[in-house]
């Protein structure tokens, strides 16, 4: 299901989390649970992975993670302040220690000339720390790849808090 170089980043954050005793909450949009997926294709996973947000919608997103409806408006559900809220929503909604959320547009429509397809946030949050943020343009790649990329970004700005 998932290719060798994102089951070996999986493996890596897995056994990094193991040895410091993390664990770990995704809250996912345009990968739709594929960070999660890729961490539970590993198994003997559940001793990191705690639980998964897949937030696709804005509501979800507010209902689930608590992301306030008025930073979604104001900012768009695809920008830095929504993936940074994203990130400690889960972190608060979970036992786990960190957590990582994306949020772009994966494509083929969807996107516009401010938030073009290929365009991901992410952020990663861990308690007691300030979130981290990255965002990517992957350029219009395809779909599959442009999710491909964001889960591989995501393990590693996980692994970037885990440290």
């Amino acid at each position: 299901m998932f290719d060798e170089q994102v089951l070996i980043s999986a493996r890596r954050l897995l056994d990094l989390c193991r040895a410091r005793g993390l664990r770990i909450v995704t809250a996912e949009s345009c990968t739709g649970g594929l960070v999660a997926g890729a961490l539970t294709e590993i198994a003997g996973s559940s001793d990191v992975v705690d639980r998964a947000f897949v937030t696709y919608s804005n509501e979800a997103k507010a209902e689930m993670l608590g992301v306030p409806k008025d930073l979604i408006v104001r900012h768009g559900a695809v920008s830095e302040e929504v993936a940074r809220a994203m990130a400690e929503g889960a972190l608060a909604q979970s036992i786990a220690d960190l957590s990582v959320a994306v949020t772009g547009v994966a494509g083929p429509g969807g996107g516009s000339a401010e938030k073009p397809v290929g365009l991901v946030h992410f952020a990663a949050a861990a308690k007691g720390r300030a979130s981290l943020h990255e965002v990517r343009r992957f350029g219009d790649i395809g779909r599959s790849e442009i999710r491909r990329q964001s889960v591989l970004l995501a393990l590693t700005l996980l692994e970037k808090a885990a440290t």
